[in-house]
């Protein structure tokens, strides 16, 4: 966005216009700016200054009322450079890393959690996404016997993730024959990344493709897509909190109404925004209406946080409308995402 430079006085005009309309939902006037925000100005003097603010693009006047909201512009304006940074209360971090910590070995519940939980702190339409792991390098891979027709691959990512596949086989499977597979996958494949790996497992794998080993290395590479690509179950993001941000006052127009029932009904929308998203400074990313790269989602904010398990990526974030408690909302889709990556970072997919 183009730098705006703003007086002092225009400054507070400007966030207490922005904060007040926040809080109320009401356009802002000059009387109320007035009797709540003793700055020693007269209405009139107040008044002036929020029309400057308004030819400068920061300000809007909608047709019903006499007073002003934020625009896009003063939407960005307000969160780059005049938005008082806040953090989560230590009774919020604490219950957040207690639920969280409840969670044993089942990723998905503590998705599912982390999301209701940072639906709750922000009243919000509340997303999660799993560690999207294409990227990821392979430490290791372990073959466990389960049955004379079952085996267990242990895929284990440097990260620290662990990934657990059973195959079913046709033919019984010599001990000696898994352990020398074992070896031989671990002596080519480790240190490649996983797609690396689907991409040319077969060619890594020929000469022994074409001896004694050739049953078990055709189960590998039929199975190669499930065993070194992420797993369908967990790349459709967890959302949570429909009947929070349907509360808003936003949503009594229809049009809007209608936009956010496709994110809540249609998660494959999130998966397409997120595409488009480049992430910025501590990997956060703040769109604010026609910001969007989905022109249809031009009446609403999202606010995303990438969180890294080393290669493995995913994201935590917010989508509601423009007319948010940005700071709140900020501090905790960081917190809540350094909490879940650092928690994820015990389980296995």
């Amino acid at each position: 966005m183009e730098y705006v430079e703003l007086t002092d006085r225009e400054k507070d005009i400007f966030k207490f216009i922005v904060q007040q309309f926040i809080l109320s939902a009401n356009p802002v006037g000059s009387r109320n700016i007035s009797k709540r925000h003793n700055i020693g100005l007269s209405p009139a003097t107040i008044r002036n200054i929020m029309a400057d603010l308004e030819e400068s693009g920061l300000l809007r006047h909608p047709h019903t009322s006499a007073g002003r909201i934020p625009t896009d512009r003063g939407y960005r304006l307000y969160v780059d450079q005049l938005m008082p940074k806040q953090q989560l209360s230590s009774d919020e971090k604490e219950r957040i890393e207690s639920f969280l910590d409840s969670v044993y070995y089942e990723p998905m519940e503590l998705l599912s959690i982390t999301s209701r939980i940072l639906s709750e702190l922000t009243n919000q339409l509340a997303f999660v996404t799993y560690p999207q792991i294409n990227n990821a390098v392979l430490e290791k891979i372990q073959l466990v016997k389960l049955s004379s027709l079952r085996l267990l691959v242990v895929v284990t990512i440097k990260s620290g993730i662990v990934r657990t596949i059973t195959l079913e086989i046709n033919s019984k499977i010599e001990s000696a024959k898994l352990t020398m597979i074992e070896r031989v996958m671990n002596e080519r494949l480790s240190g490649l990344s996983l797609l690396e790996i689907r991409t040319t497992f077969a060619q890594r794998l020929k000469d022994y493709n074409q001896n004694d080993l050739k049953p078990i290395i055709r189960i590998f590479i039929d199975s190669v897509d499930k065993i070194f690509a992420n797993n369908k179950s967990i790349e459709t993001p967890i959302v949570s909190g429909a009947s929070k941000v349907l509360k808003h006052p936003e949503f009594e127009n229809h049009e809007k109404l209608r936009g956010i029932i496709e994110l809540i009904e249609s998660k494959d929308v999130i998966v397409h925004l997120l595409e488009d998203e480049k992430f910025e400074q501590n990997n956060l990313k703040i769109s604010i209406g026609s910001e969007n790269q989905n022109k249809n989602f031009s009446e609403y904010s999202f606010i995303v946080k990438e969180y890294n398990l080393d290669e493995a990526k995913g994201t935590v974030g917010i989508i509601g409308p423009k007319r948010m408690q940005y700071s709140k909302v900020i501090a905790a889709v960081v917190f809540i995402a350094e909490s879940l990556a650092k928690e994820l970072r015990k389980t296995s997919l």
